[in-house]
């Protein structure tokens, strides 16, 4: 078997043509003849001349005392300082200079190998989220999220829904939708109902990822916020931090927003602590209040994004797309772009 120096390679995904001048004659010999080796050695062999065997400080080959056969090797550097170092075992022999080379072409026909490493950051399927989502009225913003996890916008489904008023539309329709609803808090009057520790234990069941709240209008008790850190979020029709706080909610938010003279208004979604809309902010989107605005026409405009922008966050949660700054600033990662961020 003839060995020839000066082959095709591969590096990086860049061909290259290089005819090394070959080593001096005494490093390599031109026939090299080897007793029969059994077939373990063979793949010993094999293994060691690719690079791949993991036992090379304990190898039989290196390590018997009369071993089956020897393994000539060489090493080599070029005049433009290329070093080669190989075992001439087969023509396909293994180099180990300062870049990664593969050889693209083979002596005798020997068939081409290829080696296929997966991506595992693109190819990651992620599961589907468990969502609560909590109302307190019709729940338009709850149905939205719902129909998103139908259509598939949102990897996600809303495993359950809480309400603190049981005949409310937004209860009447998950109803509807075969979606389990639980009264909070519990009332006083009536058996009805569960207590803060029996609400983190229902959710759990749940396996709840995720709490939304879709209009909403009680405080988040403390034992909920600790259960659940950055799991909890709520949408307000405004733009916080301006025309929050307790008492700012439905149309008394919109009211208050025209009093100002403020020339923009618009949804935001907010992470949920243990007060009234205080938590990090994580989207907004802008709407022009208009000189001839009433509190109903303002808030109608503010709910068609606010439509949009749920959504929009959900199928972020979902997806894993939340990221933080530096100074914990939440930001979401854009789909499209994992570099840009919305």
């Amino acid at each position: 078997m003839q060995i020839i120096i000066g082959q095709k390679f591969t590096s990086l995904g860049r061909t290259t043509s290089s005819r090394l001048p070959p080593p001096p004659a005494a490093t390599i010999a031109g026939h090299l003849r080897f007793p029969p080796p059994s077939a373990t050695s063979r793949m010993e062999a094999r293994r060691l001349s690719f690079g791949l065997s993991s036992t090379l400080s304990t190898s039989p080959i290196q390590n018997q005392k009369n071993p089956i056969f020897k393994i000539p090797s060489f090493s080599y550097t070029s005049p433009n300082n290329l070093t080669l170092k190989g075992f001439f075992l087969k023509p396909h022999f293994s180099f180990a200079p300062k870049k990664i080379f593969q050889c693209t072409n083979c002596l005798e026909g020997i068939e081409k190998e290829s080696v296929t490493v997966p991506n595992n950051s693109m190819s990651k399927e992620l599961r589907k989220k468990k969502l609560a989502v909590f109302v307190s009225g019709g729940g338009s913003n709850f149905r939205s999220i719902y129909e998103a996890t139908i259509e598939g916008t949102v990897h996600g489904e809303v495993a359950v829904l809480v309400t603190n008023k049981h005949d409310c539309g937004g209860a009447k329709y998950a109803r509807e939708q075969g979606i389990p609803v639980i009264l909070f808090p519990k009332a006083t009057d009536t058996s009805e109902g569960l207590s803060e520790e029996d609400l983190v234990g229902a959710l759990r069941t749940y396996n709840i990822d995720f709490i939304l709240l879709a209009g909403y209008l009680k405080l988040i008790p403390t034992e909920l916020v600790q259960a659940f850190p950055r799991s909890i979020f709520n949408i307000h029709p405004s733009l916080l931090p301006a025309f929050g706080g307790k008492g700012y909610y439905g149309m008394k938010v919109h009211k208050a927003v025209i009093a100002s003279g403020a020339r923009y208004s618009g949804p935001t979604i907010h992470y949920v602590d243990e007060h009234y809309d205080t938590g990090r902010i994580l989207a907004q989107r802008v709407v022009p209040v208009l000189a001839n605005d009433t509190a109903d026409t303002l808030a109608a405009r503010v709910l068609q994004e606010e439509h949009k922008l749920y959504v929009e966050v959900a199928a972020a949660l979902c997806e894993e797309r939340i990221v933080w700054r530096q100074d914990g600033v939440p930001l979401i990662q854009s789909k499209e772009d994992p570099n840009h961020y919305k």
